[in-house]
């Protein structure tokens, strides 16, 4: 058994269930499962590389770790190391967790020395965080301003998921704390190119009638996108780091990788992951950029609160425009758009932050398509033949192939966010004119996730695995 392959999905199987029954709030959302993940799988790889002693290739993570005797059971480490952190992050689900450890099938000698360097690693890598902040929204105040977020009009007492979580957050392994370009503003051409785009593909199935006749709409490939990359934090499914950890463990199997390549693999992967959570919710809220639903239904100078007269109303607003929406997964409540604003996606950074960190674990670097996994092909949560709408309609299994690799999966997530209404398309990347992603540009999501993982790989220390966290922004 793989000890790291093992504990990987018991943390997965935490976040999908804390979705679920939504007892364990310290976990819940995009920005703080990502943080949990981060810290569980970064506790296992320290309890692994301290056993195995190898620091050329397997360096610590945290600095002053004690060195284990000689003869601890790595596999000890690595399950004390994740049941401790697990039960601390996820408090309701310490049975399932005592559970897991049990069926681990521990029998190496050195257990009791293995057991108790893991617990140490864990009470480490949680006093590290211990200051975090949660995603509480308390004396956060929405603007009024043109372009401003808002919360969705047909969810108006969604709230604000964390608006200050971004900026007062360390980072786990990124060496600077990197930063976008402003998108496009409203009345530039490439913000009206955007709204005209999710306007007629990402607007909800009953008003797809009232789009004007030249508007390009949703297929069903478009459709299908969208779904297969939902995974918004509901319920029996948990949130986007869940989906790529999927990902990446599908590759990890089929390349046969050894348990010191997936301990560093997965360190790296959820250390990007969570600093994707923390800078790319710093952006949005240092922009906070509105959303399709309210950008689109606002768009005349004589919508919204800080609205003036005109009775001719400019053609490409629409005040009763609806998104497909953030499919509510497995409920009977109306989809949604997300509680936090636009830009950057944070599906855009998770995705490319996660899955490029992989490319260049495996030694590819360009960003643009790769062969990395000769016939990949994958089956979202969403689209499994086994979990429903929110009609109670079960959705059929779709296995969706990617011959372009990893790269692929990178854009079409970042673009996915369109589908849905949910996003413009720069929240994820800049375009050309022929609309084809335009990375040269300091824009979207897509372009911070690759600088995360270019920095968690590069630019520390050797193997990818960092010397100390950047401070927070405030």
């Amino acid at each position: 058994m793989d000890p790291i392959l093992y504990w990987n999905e018991v943390a997965l199987e935490a976040n999908r269930i804390s979705h679920t029954d939504l007892k364990d709030v310290g976990t819940l959302g995009p920005t703080l499962s990502s943080r949990a993940l981060a810290i569980i799988h970064l506790a296992m790889y320290d309890a692994y590389a301290g056993v195995a002693k190898d620091p050329a290739n397997l360096p610590h993570y945290l600095p002053g770790l004690p060195t284990p005797v000689t003869g601890a059971s790595a596999e000890a480490a690595v399950a004390a190391a994740a049941h401790a952190t697990l039960s601390k992050l996820f408090p309701s689900q310490k049975a399932f967790f005592d559970l897991k450890h049990a069926q681990a099938g521990l029998q190496d000698p050195g257990l009791n020395q293995g057991h108790d360097f893991g617990l140490m690693v864990a009470q480490k890598l949680l006093d590290d965080r211990k200051d975090d902040p949660n995603a509480s929204d308390d004396g956060y105040m929405a603007s009024v301003a043109l372009g401003a977020h808002r919360p969705d009009p047909d969810n108006p007492d969604q709230g604000f998921h964390a608006p200050f979580y971004g900026a007062k957050s360390k980072g786990f392994a990124i060496t600077a704390r990197h930063e976008l370009d402003k998108p496009p503003q409203p009345g530039s051409p490439d913000y009206t190119k955007a709204l005209r785009e999710v306007r007629g593909k990402g607007i909800a199935p009953e008003l797809m009638g009232t789009l004007p006749a030249n508007f390009s709409r949703r297929t069903v490939d478009g459709s299908l996108i969208g779904l297969f990359w939902a995974y918004d934090g509901t319920s029996g499914l948990g949130t986007p780091p869940r989906l790529y950890n999927q990902i990446v463990r599908t590759i990890a199997i089929a390349k046969g990788n050894s348990v010191a390549e997936n301990a560093r693999l997965f360190a790296l992967v959820n250390a990007a992951l969570g600093d994707a959570g923390i800078l790319a919710w710093d952006q949005k809220y240092i922009y906070n950029f509105w959303r399709p639903v309210v950008g689109i239904r606002e768009h005349d100078k004589s919508m919204g609160p800080a609205g003036v007269g005109n009775n001719n109303i400019l053609d490409d607003c629409d005040p009763l425009w609806l998104p497909l929406g953030s499919p509510n997964t497995n409920s009977t409540a109306k989809n949604f758009t997300p509680p936090f604003p636009a830009y950057p996606s944070g599906h855009a950074t998770f995705g490319a932050a996660a899955l490029h960190v992989t490319r260049l674990f495996y030694g590819v670097t360009a960003p643009q398509p790769d062969n990395l996994f000769d016939g990949l092909t994958f089956v979202s949560d969403e689209l499994n033949g086994v979990n429903k709408d929110n009609k109670g309609t079960v959705r059929p299994r779709h296995i969706r192939n990617f011959p372009k690799g990893l790269w692929q999966m990178i854009e079409e997530n970042g673009r996915s966010r369109v589908y849905l209404g949910l996003h413009w398309v720069f929240d994820a990347f800049a375009v050309d004119s022929n609309n084809k992603p335009d990375l040269t540009q300091n824009v979207g999501g897509v372009p911070l996730g690759l600088k995360i993982a270019d920095d968690i790989f590069n630019g520390g220390r050797a193997n990818g695995l960092k010397k100390s966290p950047v401070k927070p922004r405030i």
